[in-house]
């Protein structure tokens, strides 16, 4: 028999092992660096660069498509040959990979000097580097304190700065062994130098906390201090013998870190920047690049006022640029401030319901004077750089599930990307790296085009699913047009009749939602990889339903901020509304048996579905779902309820376990929770409240504890057999019967 889905989807880490990522281009555009695993079920991601050769714009080249080893691409460093131990990690590297929710191992992240020549990179805390222009430059261990985290080259390629033990340290790139700090807690343990927060590093995606000056003669630096913040403790209940692990969590309402800035200066001297932190207690990004001052952006704890501040780095002291305010909150745009080589600040606005793009002087942004360069109905999704003074970024224009790349420059806005798609990317140096995902291919497409010219691709590695392609339905949903896709097995075309694996209600296919349905995040995509898992389900005999309602990304603001206040209401309403739309377009559904599964948000949604409209769910698989908001973090939940003190009832509204307390539900339906007992994000005490609630209204429900698993649920065997019970649970909860020789 040969191997089930569920199986390798774990092994090869959701067919992400193999596929190229984290890019970066060399100033004069003639080299590539990246990482890339081996293989497509290897683990290890390795650094890889791709010298391009020849003059931009005679397409000329020697590139090797997905021939690995060969031609213009370089192995540059293989974990395996240092002798890297994935098994013994730093606690804060650990920390840090939750966040960012990877899922590979070796050589995760990696930082350059601005002239892309040397790389830095840290493995089981120890530092290498590595020569990217010469053939044959093997990485060499760099002197340093450990465990190290987070090493980044000064912009000269002369100096690496690092963390250890809370402290900001400086040492040399020139083989001679001296290592000193910059910055240091003195002992204290609440506070470190040149790391994020938790909650910047969770719901900011800002993922470092120290930024290089473009000469390298000082950094500037975020000082966090974690004694405000409360502590909770996890354990470990299948190792009782084994302490509680403390972490400091802000939960909603409750004391965030206190965080500040300061330039620190290679000699040792420190310059406090000026900021009003009382009133703007959120860093969101900071940006210091050759030329200009460091930008700075900071944002209140209501997020309905954000600041862009730049800043004099000789004495700390910042000047706003411009104070933009919403009377519910402000969205954090990946990207920006960043700065145009002819000394014009890149920035985001909402207008009209379009997040628009502004490139404009300080002054034009100071006097409300600055227009938007992109059209309404474009909505920015992000920013992915400046080449000069082109600003390359992505965008969605009439269909959400389209992600193209644009870009905004001298000869005037244009897009970059054709093919109907999700796609990204980056430009430097007049050459430009495009990823893609595509509804008619697998996996994804990496190609190298200079001076606008195609050059050369970079081959992913990934493996090919063991499933029939997936080939969505994807429409807008009733009166609001919610954005819904429709997955039918193989042997199960929509409109084809009974066909083979139906069953009871004269041939209808059961029906299986699979939401995520909250901000942040997009379920519907134009991308056939987004489908995988559905494909999986719909191949057991479900139609499987997938719906992004109101709260979710590409819509515009007022699509993303109409679930202010409620986090409930507004969600379930367009999963009913999606799978009421669905049932009338598709006949063969059977709106009888239909269940929800879902994680995170998800999760969340999945619950409150059957707990709130059992009339409409029958049965529901809860993954890490968040049952009480006053448990989870500041950032996230405040955005969207405020404060618990100020809105009592909107909290209540939205909460699975005050749902409970209040309302009887006539007919139970089947619920399984799901819950790894390590989640530091959402922690378990969601479940297990909700678990105490559900049982003391004699709601009859399933708990799966995950034994040391964590929010991501890694781990091959424990995502492989993830997926078979939560099938085992549906079938048994809507009377499917087993489909012969699927897997």
């Amino acid at each position: 028999m040969s191997e089930s889905f569920p199986r390798q989807e774990a092994r090869t880490r959701r067919f992400t092992l193999g596929v190229p990522r984290a890019f970066r281009i060399s100033p004069d555009g003639t080299r590539i660096v990246f990482l890339r695993s081996r293989g497509g079920a290897d683990p290890v991601t390795c650094l890889w660069t791709l010298n391009l050769g020849g003059d931009p714009g005679t397409g000329t080249g020697t590139g090797i498509g997905a021939d690995v080893g060969t031609g213009a691409e370089r192995l540059v460093a293989d974990p395996r040959q240092l002798g890297a131990d994935e098994g013994n990690l730093p606690p804060e590297e650990r920390a840090r990979r939750e966040r960012v929710r990877e899922r590979a191992g070796g050589i995760v992240a990696y930082a350059t000097d601005a002239a892309v020549t040397v790389a830095a990179f840290a493995l089981s805390g120890r530092v290498y580097a590595v020569d990217l222009t010469k053939d044959g430059a093997e990485p060499q261990p760099v002197t340093t304190h450990t465990p190290a985290l987070d090493p980044r080259p000064d912009p000269a390629g002369q100096r690496l700065a690092y963390v250890c033990d809370g402290a900001l340290r400086i040492t040399g790139l020139d083989g001679k062994a001296w290592d000193r700090i910059l910055a240091d807690a003195a002992g204290d343990g609440n506070v470190t130098y040149g790391l994020p927060e938790f909650i910047a590093g969770e719901e900011m995606d800002r993922h470092r906390g120290y930024w290089w000056a473009p000469d390298g003669s000082a950094l500037l630096v975020a000082r966090v201090d974690n004694s405000p913040v409360r502590r909770w403790y996890i354990a470990d209940p299948a190792n009782p013998q084994t302490k509680p692990g403390e972490v400091a969590y802000p939960a909603a309402g409750t004391p965030n870190a206190d965080v500040s800035l300061l330039i620190v200066q290679v000699t040792g001297r420190q310059i406090p920047v000026d900021i009003d932190y009382a009133a703007f207690p959120y860093i969101t990004t900071a940006s210091w690049q050759r030329g200009h001052d460091p930008l700075v952006v900071v944002q209140s704890r209501d997020q309905r006022t954000m600041r862009l501040l730049t800043m004099d780095p000789a004495t700390g002291r910042c000047e706003l640029v411009c104070e933009d305010k919403d009377p519910r909150w402000l969205e954090i745009v990946v990207g920006v401030p960043v700065w145009t080589r002819d000394g014009r600040i890149v920035w985001t606005r909402d207008s009209a319901d379009t997040r628009r793009l502004l490139v404009a002087t300080a002054d034009e942004l100071r006097n409300s004077t600055a227009e938007p360069v992109t059209p309404p109905g474009l909505q920015v999704r992000d920013i992915a750089g400046v080449d000069g003074d082109t600003v390359v970024f992505r965008a969605s224009s009439a269909e959400p599930a389209e992600i193209d790349l644009w870009a905004y420059g001298p000869d005037g806005l244009r897009r970059l990307t054709e093919r109907p798609g999700l796609h990204s990317g980056l430009r430097s140096g007049g050459t430009t790296v495009s990823v893609s995902r595509t509804l008619d291919t697998d996996g994804v497409a990496v190609e190298v085009h200079r001076a606008d010219r195609p050059m050369e691709s970079i081959g992913s590695l990934a493996e090919r699913p063991s499933l029939p392609a997936p080939d969505p339905v994807i429409f807008a949903a009733g009166k609001r047009g919610i954005r819904t896709a429709v997955v039918f097995p193989s042997w199960r075309a929509p409109g084809s009749g009974d066909g083979d694996g139906a069953s009871a209600s004269a041939g209808k296919l059961p029906v299986l939602m699979d939401p995520y349905g909250g901000p942040h995040s997009q379920r519907v995509l134009a991308a056939r990889g987004a489908y995988l898992e559905p494909q999986w389900f719909a191949e057991q005999g479900f139609a499987v339903v997938i719906a992004d309602g109101r709260g979710t990304p590409g819509r515009g603001p007022e699509w993303e901020r109409a679930v202010a206040g409620d986090l409930a209401a507004p969600v379930l309403e367009d999963q009913v509304e999606a799978l009421t739309a669905a049932a009338a377009k598709f006949p063969e559904l059977d709106t009888s048996r239909v269940a929800i599964r879902g994680w995170s948000f998800g999760g969340y949604l999945a619950a409150l579905a059957v707990l709130n409209r059992p009339d409409v769910f029958h049965a529901a698989v809860a993954g890490a779902p968040v049952t009480e908001w006053r448990l989870y973090d500041t950032h996230y939940t405040e955005r969207y309820l405020g404060l618990p003190e100020d809105d009592k009832d909107g909290y209540d509204r939205s909460s699975l376990i005050h749902l409970n307390e209040r309302t009887v539900v006539p007919h139970p339906r089947p619920l399984l929770l799901i819950h790894g007992l390590a989640d530091d994000n959402v922690v378990v005490a969601h479940t297990l409240r909700l678990s105490a609630t559900l049982l003391a209204k004699g709601y009859p429900h399933e708990v799966l504890p995950l034994t040391g698993i964590t929010h991501m649920a890694s781990g091959e065997t424990v995502a492989e057999n993830l997926l078979k019970l939560q099938l085992d649970f549906l079938r048994r909860s809507l009377g499917v019967s087993p489909t012969p020789d699927r897997q």
